[in-house]
């Protein structure tokens, strides 16, 4: 359900309340959505029926009912609620309201502080909830739309449980939307393409829905409409997405997933919300290059290439022509053979590294520009591989005290598979040359 308001006390008994307001839930069985949080197995229900309260987080999404859970729970519990929005309260007006909470207390009566965009608070106005949680002057309800775990402070999750709201499936959004039909006393004049269309365009947020309802609702036509007149009457709903918050990252991570999982036409999707979000081509660019080198790596050496003339033809062009050669780098990077070899290997060698840093090189791949060294053994034994049989020598280049390591092992896939083969063939040369090296 949406996040509502109550009607203000000064609110006049007969005046105009909008369609939002009339449908709020009046119990958390009215609730629609979020069976995950409010069944009777779920946390919410499990903490009333035990009647045993904690303080919350609650995370998700706009319009998915944050408010109106925080609101029910109050009830539910005989609480005393209290709202106050992060992004409009100080440190003075948080301090009248423990002040408020405390006294409150005093005369027998809890109080429920929910707070709303509660990210928005700094480390120092969080650390301000912890003492009036511990001592049970306030229980406090939070809601976000951030990830908790990058916004809210370790001390503060420590002390409160956190709940995923979710965005509203169709299937929530139609009964919410019969349930406006039956407030209103009469069928939105939409046919059933136009209806799912209608839906649609409320993104999986409850409010935006009942307020679309209510334009449509508010019309004066007769018959119903189709998709096309529907749209044309009604502006449709930006998707959501914030290029600095949580949306921002989801959509990246579903992007390079896709690509790794060879799935063209979800990379294609997923690069194609994120433009229709505003985010950066440029972020976008370098992205798909990382993902070239990371997850594609030597099995297609060409798929760096490619992603950096694309990027380069995005800065010669701009757009919209210049997004068509990303779209074509995330197309081809899709069906291209996948391998993190590479990647394995290098963070493989650089922790083996950061272990003997102080390893020296062997004594016989060191130069000896001076008599001294020529003494003490520097540049001996070495084997100049180019006089060698097959060209190669098959010396050992690792530290003296080191057991040979192996870091690099290419996949089955693509041109790794060509230097499969070559590794495999300097490794079978390398113990030829080591079975028939003279023993001291």
């Amino acid at each position: 359900m949406p996040d509502l308001f109550d009607t203000g006390p000064d609110s006049a008994p007969n005046a105009p309340r909008p369609l939002a307001d009339r449908l709020r839930p009046r119990a958390l069985g009215e609730v629609i959505g979020q069976e995950q949080v409010l069944g009777p197995d779920a946390p919410l229900g499990i903490m009333l029926a035990s009647g045993s309260l904690s303080s919350l987080v609650l995370w998700g999404p706009p319009g998915v009912g944050k408010t109106t859970i925080a609101r029910l729970l109050a009830r539910e519990t005989d609480l005393h609620f209290e709202q106050i929005s992060a992004i409009f309260t100080g440190v003075p007006e948080l301090r009248k309201v423990f002040e408020a909470a405390k006294l409150r207390r005093r005369n027998g009566k809890g109080t429920l502080l929910f707070v709303d965009e509660i990210h928005r608070f700094n480390k120092a106005q969080q650390d301000g909830f912890l003492p009036h949680m511990e001592d049970g002057t306030i229980l406090l309800v939070g809601a976000t739309t951030e990830n908790p775990s990058f916004e809210l402070n370790a001390a503060l999750l420590s002390r409160a449980q956190v709940l995923v709201l979710n965005r509203l499936t169709l299937a929530d959004l139609e009964r919410l939307a019969q349930r406006a039909e039956h407030e209103l006393a009469r069928a939105l004049p939409l046919d059933g393409p136009a209806r799912e269309a209608l839906l649609e365009m409320a993104d999986g947020d409850g409010r935006a829905l009942l307020n679309l309802i209510e334009q449509v609702a508010a019309w004066k036509i007769d018959g119903k409409l189709g998709t096309e007149a529907l749209t044309k009457r009604l502006m449709k709903r930006a998707a959501k997405y914030d290029k600095s918050g949580d949306e921002h990252y989801n959509l990246i991570s579903a992007l390079h997933k896709s690509i790794r999982g060879s799935d063209p036409d979800a990379a294609l999707y997923w690069f194609s919300r994120m433009l229709l979000g505003g985010e950066d081509p440029r972020f976008l660019a370098r992205r798909l290059t990382r993902m070239a080198v990371e997850d594609i790596g030597l099995a297609d050496p060409q798929a760096q290439t490619i992603c950096l003339h694309a990027w380069e033809t995005y800065e010669r062009l701009g757009s919209p022509e210049g997004e068509l050669a990303l779209a074509q780098a995330v197309t081809y990077l899709a069906l291209a053979p996948k391998s993190n070899a590479g990647y394995v290997a290098f963070k493989a060698a650089m922790d083996a590294a950061r272990k003997t840093g102080s390893e020296p090189p062997p004594k016989h791949i060191l130069n000896a520009p001076t008599r001294l060294m020529e003494q003490q053994g520097f540049g001996a034994g070495y084997a100049y591989d180019h006089d060698a049989e097959d060209g190669f020598s098959g010396q050992n280049y690792f530290p003296e005290t080191m057991k040979r390591p192996v870091y690099y092992q290419p996949v089955d896939r693509g041109f790794e598979r060509e230097l499969k083969k070559r590794v495999d063939f300097f490794a079978g040369l390398r113990a030829k040359r080591q079975s028939t090296k003279p023993r001291n």
